[in-house]
């Protein structure tokens, strides 16, 4: 089995959800010995990004958002979204599904976990999305974002009027042995996709916060196993709301390695003291850690834009992210035109973020009718 440096050396590959893009951070050997940062923190090693569209390698396949995680077993476990996956013979149809990545980006292989609950769309069935996945020590985390409603099919999502469908809350699931069995937040077993009317704080990590907060979420990923973290946090991003002006507002909470299914232990970025994080327990006391462009946010069928990707890159000793927007039109349709794409740098999870490459109209290949998202 190739290791995921290998995977990354030969084909400089990242998931998205619409097209495999590579990028390649430009001028590394001399901004390495560029100083450190500013007093702020501002980093000034990466003066540009290049996104190298002649080495895209296409992998068909039918789903979205794609969250990875980097395994101690070096498989690279992604979460998969509304759709069949990658397998020949799939096993069906999912709202939430989590693939296995093994070999390099010319003999790629895409296995479905076996032991993963089922969760697949119906009439009035409730619906749970895995965003932000993280595999540790043996275990994998996963948070499920569900609406606030039920819809019906099939989905006529020009009916559906601005804010009426959104994602309101966020379930944790997990896997004690590398995804053979999987657990609620509470350690029972098996997974229970709760309905409509059972959903509560009590079953859900998140849910019905102050603005709809952390409803989506993605987790800083920090090397195999998380071993490149030395302060002993896992680190969860999210969005502030879901409208334009709060969802495309990112925030923050951290939480001891150990205690990711204790929802009394999140602390959240609250400010800044100097080039340090304040944190409080009160997600109401939250802060905003970045603030992405406005005009990004679609307000027809369900807002969904500014999920980033965030990741410690440690040749550099930098956070890089990359997230993107939603293309809308006059209207506020959602994929009414190229999405937007940006990259940021940062010398601590919390930032400040500097922006080092800015695309108003993502298009992958040159390919005008692309509508990529989730890089």
């Amino acid at each position: 089995m190739i290791s995921r440096r290998a995977f990354i050396v030969q084909g400089g590959a990242g998931l998205v959800a619409a097209h495999l893009s590579p990028i390649q951070l430009a001028n590394q050997s001399q901004a390495l010995s560029r100083g450190r940062s500013s007093a702020l923190g501002a980093p000034t090693r990466i003066k540009s990004v290049v996104r190298r569209d002649e080495t895209l390698i296409r992998r068909g396949c039918n789903g979205d958002n794609w969250h990875m995680s980097w395994a101690a077993d070096d498989r690279q476990y992604v979460s998969q979204c509304d759709g069949y996956g990658w397998s020949e013979h799939p096993s069906g149809m999912y709202n939430s599904r989590l693939l296995a990545i093994s070999g390099s980006p010319f003999a790629t292989t895409f296995e479905e976990v076996p032991g993963y609950p089922d969760c697949m769309p119906g009439f009035d069935a409730p619906r749970y999305y895995g965003f932000g996945t993280l595999a540790l020590d043996g275990c994998i985390y996963q948070f499920l974002s569900t609406w606030n409603r039920p819809i019906d099919f099939p989905i006529n999502f020009g009916a559906l009027k601005p804010k009426e469908l959104r994602f309101i809350g966020n379930k944790l699931i997990y896997s004690p042995d590398d995804g053979r069995t999987w657990c609620n937040q509470d350690g029972s077993t098996p997974v229970v996709w709760e309905p409509w009317d059972r959903r509560s704080r009590d079953s859900m990590v998140f849910f019905e916060e102050d603005q709809e907060a952390f409803s989506q979420t993605s987790i800083l990923q920090m090397g195999k196993n998380y071993e490149l973290n030395r302060d002993g946090y896992v680190y969860i991003y999210g969005t502030n709301g879901n409208s334009e002006g709060t969802m495309n507002q990112l925030v923050l909470l951290r939480v001891p390695k150990m205690k990711i299914r204790n929802r009394d232990a999140y602390e959240y970025f609250s400010g800044w003291r100097g080039a340090e994080a304040k944190w409080t327990t009160d997600i109401n006391a939250r802060g905003v850690v970045h603030t992405f462009p406005h005009g990004w946010v679609n307000t027809s069928v369900h807002p969904f834009a500014w999920q980033p990707s965030v990741v410690f890159n440690a040749p550099l000793g930098l956070y890089v992210m990359a997230s993107w927007g939603m293309g809308v039109d006059s209207g506020g349709l959602w994929f009414a035109k190229p999405s937007y794409l940006g990259f940021w740098v940062a010398v601590h999870p919390w930032g400040p973020w500097t922006q080092i490459h800015e695309e108003t109209a993502w298009m992958p290949g040159g390919d005008a009718n692309a509508r990529a998202f989730a890089p």
